[in-house]
């Protein structure tokens, strides 16, 4: 007995080396964590529980029989993040450059297939250098099992991906189909085809880090929803991310313990600009009305005219959409309409609550949005917030002009309470381009077409741009000072608790993708 326990720690510290200690020591050198070290830091101390350390590929052609590692290339468990339990997996680059194979897939699918099975978290720590070639066709099959657990699994437990080294070709798809996906600047990258094949087929210069790094990601293409300078501050972000989620689709968020208090803010009275064109940070408003330091935002460099993340009021978290003034005047378009539908859509499918803060002008013009499907774009984000049952709240701080009135979650596609501040503008269009339509007549036939346009202009403003024509037929629910919008969001989210809404029956509906 003696020999075989000796035996199975043996092998127990063999399996804790992946790819050797040149191999580690590479690893640190450019700047990384090794598989195993980034699972120490994100799950809570002495949590961890391994499943499958003993796995050992099966391939026998060019020489693999003749290499063969303990885990091969994939650290795969369970813990608790903040005492919830989590599932993860960790591939190894020390490891066959934590390329995929059959068995690796074999050990990812199997923590998948429990974290379905239990109603917890899948937590992927993504660095592999892809398929691995020596076994051809079963690595790709490999990768379907995977996407294909992702697809169902979407929606019913939290999936988020972080990108801590190389994710090409086949492998960025699983990533794709999770629900958050974070990247580490100069280190990770994701593309479908890497630089080598982009010269190859379009002539085209470019670095790993300029065709998919963090950067790139977070800003340009909006795949990446998080970037972190390092892996332990990716590692934090992740953690902070999962507090304001549920465990899956049919339980809600935890609660913090909140004390109440004097929930009046007047801070918010004096951050409405007194010229309507003035722009002003909505982050700003945010960060009065949420719990002190809650907001987490998410998407943060991508389509910036729009703001999404999480919160907390009074102690529960909330899904905050927002539009910013400070960045193309707060507009709707194509990107921003993607980004928030997406945001959306995650909330509702695990039971967060919505906040929206309303300050748009309308949608984006031009032949570049046109062209492109702002259309379907836009169309996106009206059908997110239609088919939302979650509690939805709306805040109209200023401008709420014309179809995107429509679009950002109003009285008429569902939202459960509507409030406006004094300051709110709700009308078909912009008081000057109503004018310059409704009295052309006139002001064509002005002697001072100046002075009519701004008299009209004025006439318009004063009879619609205003929140009270909406008021009187109940598109708003209430005016409300700034200062109160605290204590009536608390409350009003406090009766949403227990909203129920029975959806016709139907096999799923066709989002305009």
């Amino acid at each position: 007995m003696a020999n075989k326990r000796e035996l199975l720690l043996q092998l127990r510290e063999e399996a804790k080396l992946g790819g050797g200690l040149d191999r580690i020591a590479s690893q640190h050198k450019k700047g990384k964590l090794t598989a195993r070290e980034r699972i120490h830091f994100f799950l809570d101390e002495g949590s961890f529980e391994e499943i499958g350390s003993m796995v050992m590929h099966r391939s026998a052609d060019f020489g693999m029989e003749k290499q063969k590692v303990l885990g091969d290339g994939v650290v795969t468990g369970y813990g608790t993040v903040n005492g919830r339990l989590v599932y993860v997996f960790s591939q190894d680059f020390t490891v066959f450059g934590g390329s995929l194979s059959e068995t690796h897939a074999e050990k990812i699918c199997k923590v998948m297939d429990l974290a379905m099975k239990n109603g917890a978290p899948i937590i992927g720590l993504n660095d592999s250098g892809g398929a691995r070639i020596q076994e051809g066709v079963v690595s790709l099959g490999g990768y379907a099992d995977i996407f294909y657990r992702n697809t169902l699994a979407s929606g019913v437990i939290p999936q988020i991906s972080a990108i801590m080294g190389p994710c090409a070709g086949g492998a960025v798809y699983s990533p794709a189909i999770t629900d958050y996906i974070m990247m580490v600047e100069n280190t990770s990258y994701m593309f479908v085809t890497g630089p080598n094949v982009v010269k190859t087929v379009t002539h085209e210069e470019v670095s790993s880090e300029d065709l998919g790094g963090a950067s790139v990601h977070s800003a340009k293409s909006g795949v990446a929803h998080l970037t972190a300078a390092n892996e332990i501050e990716g590692i934090a972000k992740l953690k902070k991310l999962l507090s304001y989620i549920p465990q899956n689709c049919e339980e809600k968020a935890p609660d913090l313990t909140y004390t109440p208090a004097d929930e009046t803010r007047m801070a918010l009275v004096d951050i409405i600009p007194e010229s309507a064109n003035q722009p002003y940070d909505i982050r700003d408003v945010i960060n009065e009305v949420a719990d002190e330091a809650s907001f987490f935002e998410v998407h943060k460099d991508f389509a910036e005219n729009i703001v999404v993340g999480f919160a907390r009021l009074a102690g529960k978290s909330i899904g905050i959409v927002a539009n910013q003034p400070a960045f193309l005047a707060g507009v709707l378009d194509i990107k921003s309409s993607q980004k928030a539908a997406r945001f959306v859509r995650f909330c509702d499918c695990f039971n967060i609550p919505l906040l929206v803060f309303e300050d748009v002008p309308g949608f984006l013009p031009g032949t570049d949005q046109e062209w492109n499907a702002i259309i379907t774009n836009g169309a996106k984000l009206l059908y997110a917030f239609c088919e939302a049952t979650v509690p939805r709240i709306t805040v109209i701080t200023r401008k709420a002009y014309g179809g995107a009135y429509d679009v950002m979650n109003s009285k008429h596609i569902g939202a459960d309470m509507n409030f406006a501040w004094p300051s709110a503008e709700i009308a078909v269009m912009g008081a000057k381009g109503a004018a310059e339509i409704i009295f052309k007549r006139h002001i064509d036939l002005a002697e001072d077409k100046d002075a009519a346009l701004v008299a009209k202009e004025k006439e318009y403003a004063d009879l619609f741009a205003n929140p009270y024509r909406a008021a009187e037929r109940g598109f708003v629910d209430e005016v409300i000072l700034p200062e109160e919008t605290r204590t009536k969001l608390i409350k009003a989210f406090k009766m949403l608790e227990t909203k129920v809404v029975n959806l016709p029956r139907k096999k799923h509906g066709n989002i305009p993708l």
